[in-house]
């Protein structure tokens, strides 16, 4: 079985205004989960609760406690969820606590909710209604709804379930295929199962058998459950129990998220942009919300409304996530979008406010994209996708890499430069190691140097070199007499004496070698190009197996030359040794 087009609310009001019976009369289920809980009439802890409405629609039901002490509790259950039931007594009317939960609603953004005025046969609901729909209206809610109600005599009752349909009606379609970040509301084991935890699946799907990660290591999915039933797969949005392996629930909190692994990028630092323009001063410190997590932040203003986040704990943030800014202290709430969760340093003086500025024109979409990939050049794909950001359609894509737009030909550009100056240093090398070249032009690998290096300049023996540049004119008089000697007599290898008088020493020889002008067989044993097809031409002509001594005739050289050509060979592939230390070619 799969559960997909299930929709999830959450409640939100003061204290004993009747939210806990309010779900109870519509699904017909017990919400407060703790004896405690149905002992004092009063909703501690998250509670859960389901039904289907006339319509066949699926509505699961995240009930927050009312009470200003567990405002915490409440940010948890409303965190991932897309829609609110705001519920306010008309016996009593819109209160601080009211006005506290609707904040936090601001706060996150949410846009779609119904009101219920409670306890409509103690008191007449209208002007409730009218005041209640005015305060909502000033928020990111706007027009709402609104509907009296008596939960225990159950009037007003279909009407509630009738505007729930038509709220849900109105949201937007989760993606289906996005990664999955599922926060976790509870933990608990189960004798038989193992580890279970629940929490709203906002986006993407999950299955028996997946794989996801949790604080860095991966477990196992052994089993679904949604609204009490087993279920082959899940698709957002759900109320979803997952069986997990590979986790004891005492590794486990309210808080942590399980997440498709690669998807998302742990962070201890986060460019934020809030909301709206603070009224007050920020606290230094706050305590930062999202899905159910709540976490210990240092709050540090940017300007305006930019600001940067420390948080004491890391978390899986995306840009383009709403997050809450709680100022315990102050029951002060702010709303603020996630920029950039891989911030630059602020090192430079005017470095915040320059930031700022950056982040007040940085939108979350393609834009935004692109202007991001622009500050830091080159990035990794996987990670840049797991900051949140879109692939721009222009970017250059090179293995695991993104290059900003028109960074390869500004990088090309300064290449010959780097080459001519370290030729200059350094005469007798062709050109600068391909590791040199990464680190002046702030590359993050060497195999990226091959995009910037372009004709007459190209990558030879790990080296960025001119295709023709040659050998200082000293080096290359001397070289041109020595292979001028070996075309006559090719294995009439020059000694240390007639090296020293041409003046070509161990640095002079190797240039020679890397230009490809002399074949280095042995120390201080040097041959011209082409020497390997002139020893096998002429050991072709000896019968095999031939001896050191028949093959040093055949080349006409001194044992000095032969023993070491003949190792050489060897090692090439050329001959082959045999036990009796004759030789037969390959």
């Amino acid at each position: 079985m799969q559960v997909n087009g299930m929709q999830v609310i959450a409640t939100a009001g003061h204290v004993d205004h009747g939210k806990s019976t309010l779900v109870r009369a519509l699904t017909g289920m017990e919400p407060d989960r703790w004896e405690e809980e149905r002992r004092r009439g009063l909703t501690i802890d998250l509670g859960f609760a389901w039904t289907t409405l006339p319509s066949g629609r699926v509505v699961a039901v995240v009930d927050v406690p009312g009470h200003e002490r567990f405002v915490g509790n409440m940010l948890a259950g409303v965190g991932s969820v897309p829609a609110a039931l705001v519920v306010v007594a008309a016996d009593d009317g819109w209160s601080a606590q009211t006005a506290e939960h609707v904040a936090v609603l601001d706060a996150l953004g949410v846009r779609h909710a119904l009101l219920a005025v409670t306890k409509a046969d103690l008191a007449d609901p209208a002007p409730v209604l009218a005041d209640a729909a005015e305060r909502l209206a000033a928020t990111s809610m706007g027009t709402v709804p609104g509907v009296a109600v008596s939960a225990p005599s159950g009037l007003g009752v279909p009407e509630v379930a009738a505007a729930l349909e038509t709220l849900l009606a109105g949201l937007p379609a989760p993606d289906p295929d996005a990664p999955v970040r599922l926060w976790i509301d509870r933990a608990f084991p189960i004798r038989g199962a193992g580890t279970v935890v629940t929490g709203t699946l906002a986006a993407g799907s999950v299955a028996a058998g997946d794989r996801l990660v949790l604080g860095g290591r991966e477990v196992g999915v052994r089993g679904v459950q949604s609204l009490g039933r087993p279920v082959e797969r899940a698709t957002a949005t759900a109320r979803v129990a997952l069986n997990l392996r590979g986790i004891a629930v005492e590794d486990l909190s309210r808080g942590d998220a399980l997440l498709t692994p690669g998807a998302f990028r742990e962070t201890a630092e986060v460019d934020v942009t809030l909301a709206r323009e603070p009224e007050d001063r920020l606290p230094a410190e706050a305590v930062l919300h999202v899905g159910s997590a709540a976490v210990p932040v240092r709050v540090r203003p940017l300007e305006g409304t930019a600001v940067r986040l420390r948080l004491t704990s890391p978390l899986p943030l995306r840009v383009g996530d709403r997050v809450l800014l709680r100022d315990p202290g102050a029951r002060r709430v702010h709303g603020a979008d996630v920029r950039d969760v891989a911030p630059p340093e602020l090192r430079r003086r005017g470095a915040a406010r320059q930031r700022a500025a950056d982040l007040g024109t940085q939108g979350a979409g393609p834009a935004g994209a692109a202007a991001d990939l622009a500050r830091r050049r080159v990035v990794r794909a996987d990670d840049f996708a797991a900051m949140g950001w879109p692939v721009p359609d222009d970017a250059v894509r090179a293995g695991p890499w993104l290059l900003a737009p028109g960074l390869v030909d500004s990088l090309a550009r300064r290449v010959p430069g780097l080459v001519a100056a370290h030729r200059q240093a350094h005469p007798l090398e062709p050109g600068p190691p391909v590791a040199v070249v990464r680190r002046e032009l702030d590359l993050p690998a060497d195999d990226l140097v091959a995009l910037v290096v372009r004709p007459p300049l190209a990558l030879r023996e790990g080296r960025v070199v001119v295709a023709a540049a040659g050998l200082p004119p000293a080096v290359q008089r001397a070289v041109d007499g020595i292979r001028a000697r070996l075309a006559g007599d090719p294995f009439a290898a020059p000694d240390a004496e007639e090296l020293r008088a041409a003046r070509l020493g161990p640095r002079e020889l190797a240039a020679a070698v890397r230009d490809g002008q002399l074949v280095r067989i042995a120390d201080g044993v040097y041959l011209a190009p082409g020497v390997e097809s002139v020893a096998r031409e002429r050991l072709a002509a000896v019968p095999a197996p031939f001896t050191l001594s028949q093959a040093r005739s055949a080349w006409g050289t001194t044992r000095r030359v032969a023993v070491p050509l003949m190792e050489w060979l060897d090692a090439r592939g050329v001959t082959e040794r045999l036990p009796d230390a004759s030789r037969r070619l390959r």
